[in-house]
């Protein structure tokens, strides 16, 4: 078929398909945001200029080894885009280090993966098998005659040195200082390509090891300083004290999100007890969750410790023995016992190791209940079993409590059984929006029985009880499906940001409550529950405000270095006015502000890098 040359046409033609596939899955599996021909180019030649560099490095082996390396290079490279493209399919992100350490979590993923898959993924691995058949000797491509003379390997190995400088000068035309604006994985990966990102995340998870061993406090006085002087509301309102002494129970909200409260489905209510709640309880319509690759974890972690998730990975893998400030903890120095119950493993995201660290008296995990088969479905124990049989534990706790209780059902991939399931589903080409709205109702009757036993049961006119959602559901992947419920010609970045809110009511019985517009998010959750709680510590810590505060920060950050303030959304290097959602021009004000969100989140990241709140007295 192809005569021998001195160079060998196999990693040429490798180079070729496997960059074209990784352009494909770019393109039209990734749903990357594209907002100009230059950043069209660039996710266009970097698969192509990565691709070559890799495969050309073939030609420096000998003859017999370079078809192995090439099929080699071929498999991993595949696997390592398809597992990409199978995390994205679910969270919308990539992979990174972190997650990839996180794999004990994999055996809890179950059918949440399976229904990721697609029938025509087969074809992402259609080049594998070309390459293996043009490797073959019979086919003559993959043999070379001798080894590929010096100059040959110098000249290939220049050229694709020189495609790959070219890559990044054109990014840092594109996106100046990309490196060290780590925030938005999107970014890198559309401007130097996944396996680029893939080795930037490595060179940046080994620095961030490095400074645990490395710190010595010095930073704490600044970080510290900016706590007090930009995080801080130390003023007080008429509801400070309000539930001092009640039982606090916490609700975790599985992927819920804010755009189906008051919102219909075929003419119904999708979240009717919901919506009957908000008028008894104080319901913040612009709270936002801040979570990252750890999701629940993260939303755990953030509220309850006041710094923000990290960029990667997930603090309850990665620094599960540091020193925080939690409040679980202050609580428990006021003489509140806590507790968590969640009806999963207790190895899952390293809860049982992490929940010690913040300080939770005791947690019920998945050996609490009764779990069977007519009584799970999706990620396991149903929410309506789950409070029920919660409830035995609950009435047995030492008063006052705090306990927070992590529902599952409307969990990823939003499966229920058909006698479960009391709304129809959506009717578009997204199947996870489709049965989202479904799962979304059941959690919403599970809460109206839970409640009611609460009542029954004696619990609930001493209480405090905090609805939240934790995270999204339904991630930009679907956002042609999401486009079409909301009505919308497309999804923009903007709309992206504001489907980030998620649900917040904070319902104490025999108080009214409020609709509260004013922005917010996980991070304000602490001070603001010490608040109501009639706790007043001066040496408390964390880049959170009190929501019901008077000088409340002007801004709450996103961990992709976005912002939100009561006029403008910052997101995607494009700033938005809050309301109308229209573009705004960048001033030096709202550059200013820019940089105060990522130094934040910077502050934070130094915290629990370097573990520096073990070098300060939380008790001075």
């Amino acid at each position: 078929m192809f005569k021998k040359q001195n160079i060998n046409q196999l990693f040429v033609i490798a180079s070729i398909l496997f960059g074209a596939k990784t352009y494909v899955i770019y393109r039209f599996l990734f749903n990357i945001n594209l907002e100009n021909t230059m950043q069209e180019f660039i996710l266009f030649i970097n698969p192509f200029v990565t691709a070559f560099f890799v495969y050309a490095l073939s030609v420096w082996f000998k003859p017999k080894h370079q078809t192995g390396y090439i099929k080699t290079v071929t498999i991993l490279g595949s696997v390592i885009l398809y597992l990409n493209l199978i995390f994205y399919r679910n969270f919308g992100d990539f992979l990174t280090i972190p997650i990839l350490f996180q794999g004990s979590n994999a055996k809890d993923l179950g059918s949440s993966v399976i229904s990721l898959l697609e029938w025509y993924d087969v074809l992402l691995f259609a080049d594998v098998a070309l390459i293996f058949y043009l490797a073959k000797p019979s086919v003559n491509i993959g043999e070379v005659a001798e080894k590929t003379r010096p100059k040959g390997r110098k000249l290939i190995l220049s050229l694709s040195i020189v495609f790959l400088i070219g890559n990044y000068v054109l990014a840092e035309i594109e996106r100046p200082q990309l490196l060290q604006r780590g925030f938005d994985r999107e970014y890198l990966v559309k401007n130097i390509g996944l396996f680029n990102f893939h080795l930037y995340d490595i060179v940046q998870q080994s620095r961030s090891k490095a400074q645990r061993v490395l710190a010595d406090g010095n930073e704490l006085s600044e970080i510290l300083t900016y706590i007090d002087e930009e995080a801080t509301d130390r003023s007080t309102t008429d509801l400070a004290g309000i539930a001092e002494g009640k039982n606090v129970i916490f609700v975790w909200l599985e992927s819920l999100q804010t755009f189906v409260i008051n919102n219909e489905l075929h003419g119904e209510e999708i979240t009717p007890f919901l919506n009957s709640l908000i008028d008894d309880s104080y319901y913040f319509e612009n709270f936002y969750h801040q979570t990252e690759q750890g999701k629940t974890a993260d939303s755990e972690f953030v509220s309850e410790t006041s710094l923000y998730p990290l960029p990667s990975g997930a603090v309850y893998f990665t620094h599960g023995d540091n020193t925080y400030q939690s409040l679980p903890q202050m609580l428990g120095e006021s003489g509140y016992s806590t507790s968590v119950f969640h009806a999963n493993n207790g190895s899952f995201w390293n809860r049982n190791v992490m929940y010690g660290t913040l300080g939770i008296d005791h947690f019920y995990d998945i050996n609490a209940y009764n779990v069977t088969d007519d009584n799970t479905v999706g990620w396991g124990l149903k929410d309506k079993d789950f409070f029920e049989q919660s409830m035995k534990y609950l009435t047995s706790l030492q008063e006052p409590y705090y306990t927070r209780m992590i529902t599952l059902t409307n969990h990823h991939p939003f499966s229920l059984d058909e006698e479960d399931a009391t709304l129809m589903p959506f009717d578009s080409n997204s199947r996870t929006l489709n049965q989202y709205f479904q799962t979304v109702r059941y959690l919403d009757e599970s809460l109206e029985l839970f409640f009611d036993e609460l009542k029954a049961a004696g619990e609930y006119d001493d209480a405090i009880i905090v609805l939240m959602g934790d995270h999204y559901g339904i991630s930009d992947f679907h956002d042609r499906a999401m486009a079409m419920y909301l009505d919308k010609e497309e999804i923009t970045p903007y709309d992206h940001i504001q489907l980030q809110r998620v649900p917040l009511y904070i319902h104490i019985p025999g108080e009214k409550g409020e609709v509260i517009s004013t922005v917010s998010g996980q991070v304000d959750i602490k001070p603001t529950l010490l608040h109501l709680l009639g706790i007043e510590d001066d040496n408390e810590l964390g880049f959170g405000t009190n929501m019901f505060g008077e000088n409340r920060k002007d801004f709450i950050a996103l961990r992709d270095g976005s912002f939100i303030t009561e006029d403008v959304i910052y997101t995607k290097g494009l700033f938005y006015d809050r309301v109308s959602g229209e573009l705004i021009e960048e001033t030096d004000v709202l550059l200013e502000l820019k940089e105060r969100a990522q130094q934040e989140l910077t502050y934070s990241d130094q915290l629990i890098y370097g573990d520096l709140l073990r070098f300060h007295d939380l008790n001075q």
